[in-house]
């Protein structure tokens, strides 16, 4: 276990170098990669999920994953997380040595076939393949498998998903043998009252295996979102430096959380992430130079941040 998790009480996993970039029609060179992610680490972020591993014909950007991923793994004390949906990617990722792999399965069956060309219970069964491959490998090398459900509440294509569904899909793919199940707000449909209801849902049916959240900002609702996941115990959140990416597959999937707004909510009401939040907001530039003029959100890189602000983890603070 990364030590600096024991001085956390929430992690922030940025997923920009993934879902960042693969809504771009430009690629972003490899060595601004390798540099950026160098920056969010020395920020302080302790899990980066750098890359996806499926065909570069499908995603150009995602190309150079295996590269990306093996430099950022010599990085010290921080997590590596790619996305794979199916064994061929996890094999190129467990190959790249990741420390961690995510696999969507959506809850949306329209989603999931435009997706990943698979049902959800397809999905699952890549799942189990995947999980007997990780379990065959040496106890010290095995790589942590995560599941997101995505669209776990609510679709551009299918409307309203129902919330049963939603967690029997988590509690199969939690006995396909993922490690954790977390749940994905792909379209920003969500809203607090139903983010608190699935997510006390998920922690009560899978407990240690109930994972975290990844949250759009489309319709405002995303920090609003992670305040009510909080409450229901979450306490794992994925955001995107300025606000980049979404999913290219999910008609109107826009505007992830923005990492530097979620850091400072966090910190500001008392819970320690580990993030300078100065270093972080420097990483920008490094975007920017990789790809000049894409458009950057936040309020706080904007703003600054108030007089006389303390973060939690320059006083101690906890849950």
């Amino acid at each position: 276990m990364n030590e600096t998790l024991k001085e956390i009480d929430v992690i922030v996993s940025e997923v920009g170098p993934r879902d960042g970039l693969q809504m771009l029609k430009r690629v972003m060179p490899t060595e601004i990669k390798h540099r950026w992610i160098t920056a969010l680490a020395a920020a302080g972020l302790p899990e980066i999920e750098v890359g996806s591993f499926v065909s570069p014909k499908l995603l150009p950007q995602m190309a150079d994953a295996e590269e990306v991923a093996r430099v950022a793994t010599t990085i010290p004390g921080l997590t590596v997380l790619a996305l794979a949906p199916n064994l061929r990617g996890a094999e190129r990722a467990f190959g790249a040595g990741v420390h961690k792999l995510s696999m969507p399965v959506s809850a949306s069956h329209l989603h999931s076939k435009a997706n990943i060309n698979m049902t959800p219970e397809e999905a699952i069964a890549q799942v189990a393949k995947v999980c007997a491959m990780r379990d065959r490998m040496a106890p010290d090398q095995r790589p942590e498998v995560e599941v997101g459900v995505s669209t776990a509440f609510g679709c551009t294509m299918e409307g309203r998903i129902d919330e049963d569904w939603v967690i029997r899909l988590a509690v199969m793919a939690a006995e396909a043998g993922a490690d954790t199940v977390g749940l994905s707000d792909t379209v920003g449909a969500g809203n607090p009252a139903q983010v608190k209801r699935l997510f006390t849902a998920l922690r009560r049916e899978l407990g240690v295996k109930a994972g975290g959240g990844h949250f759009h900002n489309t319709r405002g609702q995303g920090l609003a979102n992670v305040v009510a996941a909080l409450e229901a115990g979450v306490t794992t959140f994925d955001a995107s430096q300025g606000g980049m990416g979404g999913c290219p597959y999910a008609p109107g999937a826009s505007g992830n959380i923005v990492t530097e707004d979620l850091v400072f909510m966090l910190e500001a009401m008392g819970l320690r992430t580990g993030i300078d939040l100065d270093r972080l907001i420097a990483a920008r530039a490094i975007i920017l130079e990789g790809l000049p003029g894409e458009p950057l959100h936040g309020h706080v890189p904007d703003a600054g941040v108030p007089l006389g602000f303390v973060p939690a983890s320059q006083v101690g603070a906890g849950l």
